[in-house]
This record gives structure tokens, sequence and C-alpha cells, in this order.
């Protein structure tokens, strides 16, 4: 009898196809767990949510302060102030989700910032306005500075077009009607019926040229931190309501029920109230509700 070939010849099968399906799902699972871990970590921020104040500015803290004790609670949440001077580093902290927040600025600065180093942040709640003041060394009213008086205005862009937008709503100089008055700046006033002469300068010297002009325009807070008597301020004019300081998250943070809790916690009247009532005097006409308009 002969052996007869066979049509078919059986073959060990691969198990290559397999292992590579459970390397391809392990590591799917590893990249899985890990992107939930990482945002748990960036989302998390404990059991306390600490809120920045920019420590030059101490009724800053009051206020934040004032929230954790009276309002959070109720809120569920506990409320922590940390200062840190570097206001950039400040935002960078809120960014990274170190911080769960900053109350120093106004939204015009903080584009500024955002713009600049690319942060992903959200101006939500307004909080107070700060209070903005003209004074003098020389003269006692507004109306009393001559033909031709220099005056001194903040350098930084969102705070010169506030100075100048407050000089225009008085009727002190007229702008460029094509230029929105918050970005304005010295070369867009257009009527000057005084003939003043303005000059620029950092924020914080402002307090230190006093002597040297016939007026200043800046925050109150900031002359008062430089030992200027408030009887040397000429006029105490509102703000524009867009220049009000605001509760700034990181944008991925929008939707976490703890950053819900503390802007409601921010948004609480009882805050409106105690800055119209208040006596301590780092925060009375100093730090002011938000104005009508």
């Amino acid at each position: 009898m002969s052996n007869t070939p066979t049509d078919f010849e059986l073959k060990k099968s691969s198990k290559k196809p397999l292992l590579i399906g459970i390397a391809i799902l392990i590591i799917v699972i590893l990249i899985a767990v890990f992107s939930l871990k990482k945002n748990q970590h960036s989302s998390d921020f404990g059991d306390v949510l600490k809120v920045h104040f920019e420590p030059a500015m101490a009724g800053e803290q009051r206020i934040i302060e004032f929230v954790s004790q009276n309002i959070a609670p109720d809120y569920g949440i506990k409320i922590e102030a940390v200062g840190l001077q570097d206001p950039v580093q400040a935002n960078r902290a809120v960014n990274d989700g170190q911080y769960a927040g900053t109350i120093y600025q106004h939204q015009w600065w903080l584009k500024q910032v955002v713009d600049a180093n690319d942060f992903k942040l959200t101006p939500t709640v307004e909080v107070f306005q700060w209070a903005f003041g003209i004074y003098s060394d020389r003269y006692k009213n507004f109306a009393d500075l001559p033909n031709g008086a220099t005056i001194i205005v903040p350098n930084d862009g969102a705070n010169q077009g506030q100075a100048l937008w407050l000089l225009q709503r008085i009727g002190a100089i007229g702008l460029n009607p094509a230029i929105e008055p918050r970005v304005a700046k010295l070369r867009d006033i257009q009527d000057n019926p005084k003939n003043f002469i303005f000059k620029e300068l950092d924020l914080l010297s402002l307090p230190r040229v006093l002597d040297s002009v016939d007026a200043a325009i800046g925050y109150v807070l900031q002359f008062d931190a430089g030992k200027v008597p408030r009887s040397k301020g000429i006029l105490f004019p509102p703000a524009p309501k867009t220049f009000a300081s605001r509760l700034v998250v990181a944008t991925e943070h929008l939707k976490n029920p703890q950053i819900i809790k503390l802007q409601q916690a921010f948004a609480d009247p009882r805050l409106d109230e105690y800055l119209r009532t208040t006596n301590d005097p780092l925060v009375k006409n100093v730090l002011t509700p938000v104005s009508a308009e």
C-alpha cells in the first residue's frame, strides 16, 4: 500500500496577532488611566481653595477673608487668601491649577497678561472697583488746575485708557471718537481746552513725583501706600464698570463644581453690602462696590 501525499498541510497558528492586540490594549488602558489621573490632579484643588491677592493691595486680602469667613461656608467651600508679589506668576499659578483664582485685576489688564503669556484664563464675576483719584500738592480742586498744567497718567495701556476715559467723562479732554475709550492713548486726545501737558509714569511711581507736577491720576490705594493723604485728592470720579475687578479662573476649570461655588460666593450680595458699609481703612473708599455703568 503506497503512501499518498495529502492535499493540505497543517500549520501551527501564529500567536503574533494576539500578542500585538494585547499590547495595544494595555497601552490604551495605561493612556486612559494616566489621562484620568492628570485631569483629576489638574481640577482637584483639595479642601481649601486658594485665591490670590496682590500683597501691595492689602484691602484685597480683607475682601477674600470676609468671603472666607462670612460667605464661603454657606456654599460648602473653604477659601484661603494667598499673596504673591509677581502678578504674572500668580496668573501662571491659576493657569496651572495651583490657585483656584485671583481677584487683583480687571479684564483689560488680564487680556494684556494672557496675550503676552498664552495663559488660558477667564474673567468671571465682578468683585469690586478700585477707586481712582486725581491728586495734587499744589491745588485744592480740579477746576483750579491752570492752563498748561502738567498731569501724570499711568504708562501701561489698560490703566492709561482708564485715566483718559475718566478725564473725558468729566469734560476735561475729548478723545478721538473712532477709538474705544478703554484703549485710548495720549495720541488719541483731540480736544484739550486747557492745554494740559500729559506725561506717563509707572503706576507705583505716581505718589513719589506728586510734588514735582501739578496733578497725577491713579488708584487711591497706591497713593495711600505712598503715604499721600486723602486730603490731597482733588477729585474722585467713579471708574467705568468695565474696569471692575474680576474673579479670574483657569478656563479648563470653569465647570469644576468647586469653581462654580467659588464664583457664587464672590457674587453673593453680602460682599457688596460689606463694601458699602465697612469702616476698615484698607477697604473703605479704596475698594468700592461695582458701579452701575
